[in-house]
């Protein structure tokens, strides 16, 4: 668990490459040229300080500031897409908040990957940033050993944290997931799919709230769930909606995980001349927007995104300066709207 470090001073709790030297068992300048200079240590040598490193969580601090109380004025974000409407909107937001105190923002794309988000932060790390913005609430091993050494405030976006210590602010992905499937029961749908695609964390606990809601209304059958890694886009919505009545002809209605999904859906039943809503109801999530300007509009679920961003940052930004906060996890909701799609 990612802890925020409340309370603490920028200088406390900092792996140091001193440590490191000791976790190896060797002196302070071997460790610096080990990781410097690998060429010139022996390979039993820098194998020894690589294992202190990643144990350690050790991330060389490029910044080289004479205090490690001095800031920065550096906030770092990640976030899994610079290409999605939905996380373009959360970037608004923060830098709307930010913007008058002067931060320069790290923003990097980790691609849903999280190795290239363990490359991202120790690059970031290096310059030494007053604070950090995440999206979501898992992350590696790695990731996590990295900002729990680092001891730099972090907020978690998109996500409402368990842990009190987490700071978070965004909503309840499984309770979104559960209220649209129980709308759609509540019209009198029995038949209910769920497509999903990239499956980040975000998108499987739709698929959980789905579940308990089929679940609790005796539907529950696994053929209903249509789930695949790649990215989410129109095509792949056309795409899966074929294939989730290949097996399931019966089905009456589909919840898609994301709107451009269920774009995709609706388009391919024109192709095939299925009704919209009338044979097939067609639901998405996060209100892109297209959906209210589709033919037929699509009732989804909204999502605040911009409110994300930019209290995920004013929270930041008051732990950073030391400031008292009332709350360590923000729930901003979300909206149900009904349009003509189901």
């Amino acid at each position: 668990m990612i802890n925020p470090q409340i309370g603490k001073g920028r200088a406390t709790g900092r792996v140091t490459l001193s440590a490191v030297a000791r976790h190896a068992g060797v002196g302070t300048m071997t460790a610096s040229r080990a990781i410097s200079q690998p060429e010139r240590v022996s390979q039993e040598l820098r194998q020894r300080v690589e294992r202190a490193v990643a144990e350690l969580g050790y991330v060389p601090n490029r910044a080289a500031r004479a205090l490690a109380s001095a800031q920065s004025g550096v906030i770092v974000v990640l976030i899994p897409s610079l290409s999605n409407a939905v996380f373009t909107d959360v970037l608004s937001g923060i830098a709307d908040a930010l913007d008058a105190d002067g931060y320069q923002l790290l923003i990097g794309n980790t691609g849903y990957s999280e190795l290239k988000e363990e490359k991202l932060l120790g690059v970031y790390l290096q310059s030494n940033p007053d604070g950090i913005l995440l999206s979501g609430l898992t992350h590696s091993k790695r990731v996590t050993q990295m900002l729990a050494s680092s001891s730099v405030p972090i907020v978690s976006m998109m996500d409402l944290a368990d842990d009190p210590n987490q700071l978070s602010v965004g909503f309840s992905q499984f309770d979104a997931g559960y209220s649209m499937t129980r709308y759609l029961i509540d019209k009198g749908r029995r038949r209910i799919g769920f497509i999903g695609a990239q499956l980040d964390e975000r998108t499987l606990k739709r698929a959980e709230g789905y579940r308990m809601a089929m679940a609790n209304a005796g539907l529950a059958d696994p053929r209903l769930e249509v789930m695949v890694s790649d990215p989410s886009t129109i095509a792949l919505g056309a795409e899966l909606l074929g294939r989730m009545l290949a097996v399931t002809p019966d089905c009456d209605a589909i919840f898609c995980c994301n709107d451009d999904l269920a774009h995709g859906a609706i388009y391919q039943c024109q192709r095939r001349g299925i009704q919209v809503p009338q044979q097939l109801a067609i639901c998405g999530f996060n209100d892109l927007g297209a959906s209210a300007w589709m033919n037929p509009s699509v009732t989804t679920i909204g999502t605040p995104r911009y409110r994300i961003g930019f209290e995920a940052a004013t929270l930041l930004r008051s732990v950073i300066k030391g400031e008292s906060i009332a709350t360590t996890r923000i729930d901003l909701g979300f909206t149900l709207i009904a349009r003509e799609s189901a």
